[in-house]
């Protein structure tokens, strides 16, 4: 555990401890090259929370958008956020949401430096 706090201070809760687990065995170096690419990578909870805010007053499915779901953007905006119900259930479920999309940027990265 001691590993991802000096490499990514950043991360809090489930997704400190999945990353945790990720690297646990991997040796220094990789474990830093992950630690490098991941954190340009992955979104921020609070930043996804911000959008969700900008989507509930102003352009609904900003957050969908950022997080790569082109199509659920799309329906978003065209909807206004699904009548604004899609987006304040996005607005409470928000870290489960940036730690969704984080998980698979990890998978996406330990993939990438194990090949």
């Amino acid at each position: 555990m001691k590993k991802i706090f000096e490499l990514l201070p950043e991360l809090e809760g489930d997704e400190s401890q999945y990353i945790s687990h990720l690297i646990e065995e991997m040796p220094d170096e990789k474990a830093k090259l992950f630690s490098a690419i991941y954190r340009s990578r992955r979104r921020d909870p609070v930043l996804l929370l911000v959008l969700s805010l900008i989507g509930l007053f102003g352009v609904a499915g900003i957050h969908r958008f950022f997080v790569g779901q082109v199509g659920m953007g799309i329906l978003f905006f065209l909807t206004a956020g699904l009548c604004f119900i899609g987006t304040i259930v996005d607005m409470i479920n928000y870290k489960n949401f940036a730690f969704e999309y984080n998980r698979n940027v990890a998978r996406n990265v330990l993939t990438e430096i194990n090949q």
